[in-house]
């Protein structure tokens, strides 16, 4: 039996292996974290709704609170969790969730929770027949809402609920959790490789984490080549090389067959090679006109791309645009 939870624990991703199970465990937020936490402990819990971008600690706070809360023994009878990949239509709300709202706790002597996780994904009308519930039975059950757009969230639901919002994490907050993973499991990261981990994740630590683990199981070191190499992300030198191509070779067809090239060899998306390029032009030492109109060019590329236009066309825009703006630096100086 102990081998087998072992085993378990092995095979788990490594978001759900080391998700905090204390809200002291919580890496950041920590005026959201302390607010809950006095909730808690004066049981005043109010209806919550958590709000922000994935991988920021909206579900796992929840689930700290609940474990908080509750005994094990008990978590299955007061908890109600559902997702976006339940269904969660007016019929859901006016059955599962009003059933499990309106009976009542004899021996515990306190209320329910009822999590809503990814709520965005939600109707209209089964937002409005919620609003009811909310209201009607505050005594026996609290609700939280998490979602990624407070938009989505009728105003009758935001209104009855008290927000926090979730900001993306810090690389000052990601590392040392970070550190502390690598450390457990043993691994052989370099600096440059938490570097590009960060880069990657935009403050998201479930990206982190999943990315981590896939490239620690598929190179035997985590270094910057080997993270962009596992999620196809493009290389510095391989954007170097497009931009020296670019920047310097005198026939438009050469130029555009050697990125044609790069591209299908290293399988990357024109989409990623622009994002990274942007970050090397604004180091490039060229006029201020021809940079503004550079920009604005390879701004109208991305935007016809977002919106369904083929590569190959785009690439020939991409040389274009390059071969213009050199023309122009010629003809300044």
């Amino acid at each position: 039996m102990v081998e087998e939870s072992a085993e378990k624990i092995v095979r788990m991703p490594w978001v759900e292996k080391y998700r905090p199970a204390k809200l002291d465990d919580l890496i950041s937020h920590e005026e959201i974290i302390s607010t809950i936490n006095r909730f808690i402990n004066q049981k005043q819990l109010p209806h919550l709704l958590f709000y922000g971008p994935p991988g920021t600690g909206k579900t796992s706070t929840i689930l700290a609170c609940a474990k908080q809360l509750y005994t094990p023994a008990q978590f299955k009878s007061m908890v109600l969790e559902l997702n976006a990949s339940d269904d969660r239509g007016i019929n859901i709300v006016r059955g599962q969730i009003l059933n499990f709202a309106s009976t009542r706790t004899i021996f515990s002597g306190t209320f329910k929770l009822i999590i809503l996780d990814e709520a965005d994904a939600m109707t209209n009308d089964a937002q409005n027949a919620l609003r009811r519930i909310i209201e009607k039975y505050t005594e026996n059950v609290r609700f939280c809402v998490i979602c990624n757009y407070l938009s989505k969230i009728i105003p009758a639901v935001q209104s009855r609920c008290t927000r926090f919002r979730f900001a993306p994490l810090s690389p000052e907050q990601i590392l040392p959790r970070l550190d502390k993973i690598v450390e457990m499991e043993k691994l052989n990261v370099t600096e440059d490789g938490k570097k590009a981990l960060m880069t990657l994740s935009k403050g998201d630590m479930r990206k982190v984490l999943n990315v981590l683990q896939s490239t620690s199981m598929a190179f035997d070191i985590v270094n910057e080549d080997n993270v962009y190499t596992c999620v196809g992300h493009p290389l510095r030198k391989d954007i170097e090389h497009i931009l020296q191509t670019l920047m310097s070779t005198e026939n438009f067809e050469t130029a555009y067959n050697e990125i044609q090239g790069i591209k299908s060899v290293k399988g990357l998306a024109l989409e990623d090679i622009l994002t990274e390029l942007h970050q090397f032009i604004m180091r490039i030492e060229i006029p201020m006109s021809v940079m503004n109109k550079l920009i604005i060019k390879l701004a109208s590329i991305e935007e016809r791309l977002a919106k369904g236009c083929s590569e190959g066309p785009q690439t020939t825009a991409l040389v274009s645009a390059f071969f213009i703006c050199r023309e122009m630096v010629t003809m300044e100086s």
